[in-house]
């Protein structure tokens, strides 16, 4: 029997205990118990054979064949991280006491479109910091906030003054790069700031059980107005392809609202809520578990697109600029 933790930012949380088959602590052993994990609790098997033929059956004949005879421990590791590694899945790691494993090539492969160079040119010494924002004023009289990740905390008096502050702007720039997620909570609590009516911002399902299909009915999300001080004039996002999970989620948000447009490049993704168990040798798996899709009911998995795509050139870098917030400059002046 293991003990399967539900880390789930939307439903409370719940703590189970589920009966499993047993497995032997050996090579063999724990690529099963892995491989069976996967097979009956992650949520994007479907939907991943759809977009890149993964089939996971295969995979699990291929991976049966590389942990036959002896492996040591590290080798046992590598093995079951690169079976891992086949669904493409950032939320997806396994930890053991020497090592983390990871999925990185959804954003390893892609241009950064961010630097912190560039970004303190702008900033200079003379920002602000409210909690988990940094901003400021730029001289064209555009606000801009820097979001490095939604594990750092806001409260609702760090936005008022924040929002406060800029409320004299022709517009406001919001820059979520590098921002690899965090609590969802924030990203709901920030994006309420820049709605004005009730608004379906997209939809979640469970796993309802151990087949690839068993999922419950689409259940609706909602971002309402903020009770207090809320942001009225038009807005960007920055975003690149580093930009993922809760702050996937809050571009994905974002994009619903008619005065705010997203600028940059595709997301990163990973639109499944987060879900651990254990191998029979201690290490930890965590998985996506609670798929999530926009309000046209499209998974955001690999991400979403911007309104514009624009990348960083490397003559705006040579003159000093970053091409990116120079464009939502001219956007907002408009």
């Amino acid at each position: 029997m293991r003990k399967l933790l539900y880390i789930l930012c939307l439903i409370p949380l719940f703590i189970s205990c589920v009966d499993e088959e047993e497995f032997a602590d050996t090579p063999q052993g724990n690529m099963e118990a892995l491989w069976k994990i996967i097979d009956e609790h992650y949520c994007f098997l479907e939907y991943k054979q759809q977009e890149y033929g993964l089939n996971w059956d295969a995979v699990h004949e291929k991976y049966k064949e590389r942990v036959k005879g002896k492996l040591t421990r590290k080798q046992q590791f590598e093995v079951l991280c690169d079976m891992l590694g086949e669904l493409r899945d950032g939320h997806v790691n396994l930890s053991a006491a020497h090592d983390f494993g990871r999925y990185w090539s959804w954003f390893e492969d892609y241009p950064t479109n961010f630097s912190d160079t560039l970004l303190r040119r702008y900033m200079g010494t003379d920002y602000q910091i409210a909690s988990g924002l940094s901003y400021k004023i730029l001289d064209d009289n555009i606000g801009y906030i820097r979001y490095e990740s939604f594990n750092d905390p806001i409260g609702e008096g760090n936005l008022n003054e924040v929002i406060s502050h800029m409320i004299l702007c022709r517009g406001l720039i919001i820059d979520i790069r590098n921002n690899g997620g965090g609590m969802l909570t924030n990203a709901e609590k920030l994006a309420a700031r820049f709605c004005h009516e009730k608004t379906l911002v997209g939809y979640y399902q469970h796993k309802t059980g151990p087949g690839h299909h068993d999922f419950s009915s689409k259940e609706a999300r909602y971002i309402e107005p903020s009770a207090n001080m809320r942001w009225n004039k038009p807005a960007v996002v920055l975003i690149n392809r580093r930009v993922y999970s809760a702050a996937n989620e809050f571009a994905v948000y974002m994009k619903t609202f008619p005065n705010v447009r997203l600028v940059g490049d595709h997301t990163g993704g990973g639109a499944g809520m987060p879900f651990t168990s254990s191998l029979p040798c201690g290490w930890t798996v965590r998985f996506s578990a609670v798929p999530m899709y926009d309000a046209q009911e499209e998974s955001t998995e690999f991400g979403i697109e911007p309104d514009y795509n624009v990348q960083q050139t490397d003559e705006d870098f040579a003159r000093g600029e970053d091409t990116l917030i120079e464009f939502a400059r001219q956007l907002l002046a408009q």
